[in-house]
């Protein structure tokens, strides 16, 4: 008989919570995701689940099935974010300044109990799962340094999958899309060098912060008159840093930001038209410019054949008419793509909204809340298409 992941997870899920809260109390920030680690290692050994450290915080766990057969992994990113928490709960961040707020804290107890339930059906799998809990998603991309460590081999991974959170969407619900899902990101940093002089002798000078105010407007005609109105393109400059006093033209400023594209070639268009721009106005004005632009990640594209099977299994856990279809990609970015990258994969996003009880802010609000009545369905879905893909791929051969 196959089994009933729904059913076993909602008699689980009390201790689930549990773990939730405790994850959701000592939030970390990328790199230092002690605490966290030491949790999710504990349950892993209480499963009876063979675990190994990756890149430092990162942990690596395979379950294998009880015949040979391919190999399926799942991604759950462990990082918080540096914001204050001020959502109310019993069990708010004891970490000041340090909040779950884009809830990598359920990400984590989902997976660790699909890992309970695949671990009591691992007799009946084909193949095997692998679990990655994730450092540093919110930082530099601890998905890059996981893959590099070798996570994809040993058994070779043959298709990924990532759970993400949104409140937009209620309790009982999920979202994907096959293709382009997340967007590709680009940091940059601009670095304005022109002459000081006196506020009342400006002509003395070659001031930089016009030059650079002027330079901050243009970069949005990249998105609004360089690019087609129907593809997404967004130029955000978040910091912008000149000066000392109101009557002195200073040497420098420099100002950063991130470039978001949906990848390829207009990633490659977008940074070239952020260099013509930048470098353009600098020179018209008299000063220097230095512009560095840094790779960062990939962006998310949905296998078709990856998300129809997860499509499938989220209609068998919550219903069909509870599995939608995400209208458009997001121009938000996660480093899953890396592994979407290394495997065909899907990212998909479960509903933790709740309109009653004022759980609807967004991620990386300091006021962000995820219902734990989610995690059960979470883990099902989860376990539920692991379950399928072994067995399709077994029946496949």
């Amino acid at each position: 008989m196959a089994a009933n992941y729904k059913q076993e997870a909602l008699a689980l899920a009390p201790a689930w919570q549990e773990l939730f809260y405790a994850l959701h109390r000592c939030p970390e920030l990328g790199k230092a995701e002690r605490q966290t680690a030491a949790l999710i290692r504990q349950r892993l050994t209480e499963l009876g689940v063979f675990y190994t450290p990756v890149a430092d915080t990162g942990t690596m766990a395979v379950i294998q099935g009880g015949r040979p057969g391919k190999t399926i992994g799942f991604r759950a990113d462990i990082d918080a974010l540096p914001i204050l928490e001020e959502s109310g709960l019993p069990y708010s961040s004891e970490n000041p300044g340090v909040m779950h707020a884009c809830g990598h804290d359920f990400h984590t107890a989902a997976l660790l109990g699909a890992a309970e339930l695949l671990q009591n059906h691992r007799e009946t799998l084909p193949g095997a799962v692998k679990l990655f809990f994730q450092p540093d998603e919110e930082g530099d991309g601890g998905a890059a340094r996981m893959i590099a460590a070798g996570c994809m081999d040993s058994p070779h991974v043959d298709a990924m999958l990532c759970c993400h959170v949104e409140s937009g969407i209620p309790v009982g619900t999920l979202s994907t899309r096959s293709g382009p899902v997340c967007a590709a990101s680009n940091p940059f940093a601009v670095t304005l060098r022109g002459r000081g002089s006196h506020g009342a002798k400006p002509h003395l000078g070659a001031d930089v912060i016009v030059a650079g105010a002027q330079i901050v407007t243009a970069l949005q005609t990249i998105s609004s008159r360089r690019t087609s109105p129907t593809e997404p393109v967004v130029v955000t400059v978040g910091a912008f840093h000149s000066g000392e006093a109101g009557n002195v033209l200073p040497e420098t400023a420099r100002f950063t930001g991130i470039l978001r594209t949906m990848g390829g070639s207009a990633r490659d268009r977008v940074k070239a038209d952020f260099y013509a721009i930048v470098s353009g106005i600098a020179a018209g004005m008299g000063v220097d410019a230095e512009v560095e632009i840094f790779e960062s990640y990939p962006g998310c594209v949905n296998d078709p054949a990856v998300t129809a099977l997860l499509v499938g299994a989220a209609r068998k856990v919550l219903g069909a008419e509870n599995v939608l279809e995400q209208d458009a990609p997001t121009l938000g970015t996660d480093d899953f793509g890396y592994f979407s990258d290394a495997a065909p994969g899907c990212y998909f996003y479960i509903g933790v909204g709740n309109q009653a009880k004022g759980w609807t802010y967004p991620n990386h609000n300091p006021h962000f809340a995820a219902d734990p009545a989610a995690l059960p369905l979470a883990a099902a879905v989860e376990a539920q298409a692991a379950a399928d893909y072994l067995s399709q791929e077994e029946t496949a051969r």
